[in-house]
């Protein structure tokens, strides 16, 4: 297993929308791809981790929902997921592994349902609310080319513009 790289801000492939996994097709390797995510998420104290972050054009994401067992978590590994429905609104506080340091506020739907591939290839469809559900429309927006800033509330953009220029000149 091995700690990959984290793509920052202004790299291309994160505003590109992945390609889908033939399941098939990439069955063998994807065990390590998966090992690797969870294991880079681990050590940068992520909740979540889509291919793209990690300089993959691959529709795969790894979420890691904290359990309340200090140090445990229950693993999620969506491969193709896609978004069948939203329902309300909230605004989560959220920060991006490859936005080190910047914490935003965002719209999200309350409860989604996501269908996908499991790391078996069997297709699961999961009903999520709260915690869970925010990390799975963050990652799902990531395989879409689609970044947390880009949905920030407009009264806050300056702000967060600001933030991301200084923030990114230590990156």
């Amino acid at each position: 297993m091995a700690i990959l790289n984290i793509c920052r801000y202004g790299k291309e492939i994160l505003t590109q929308k992945t390609k889908r996994i033939n399941f098939n097709f990439m069955e063998k390797k994807l065990p390590k791809i998966i090992n690797d995510m969870t294991q880079t998420c681990l050590a940068y104290n992520g909740v979540g981790l889509a291919a793209t972050q990690v300089g993959l054009d691959i529709s795969l994401a790894v979420v890691l929902l904290p359990q309340e067992e200090e140090g445990s978590y229950k693993r999620y590994v969506l491969i193709n997921p896609e978004i069948s429905n939203r329902e309300g609104t909230v605004l989560s506080s959220e920060g991006c592994l490859s936005f080190p340091g910047l914490n935003i506020q965002v719209p999200r739907a309350k409860k989604v349902k996501v269908k996908y591939l499991n790391e078996k290839g069997l297709p699961v469809e999961l009903n999520a609310e709260g915690f869970l559900a925010i990390i799975l429309q963050h990652e799902i927006d990531h395989l879409n080319g689609k970044v947390f800033i880009e949905r920030v509330l407009p009264k806050d953009q300056a702000k967060v513009q600001a933030d991301l220029e200084k923030l990114s000149k230590d990156w």
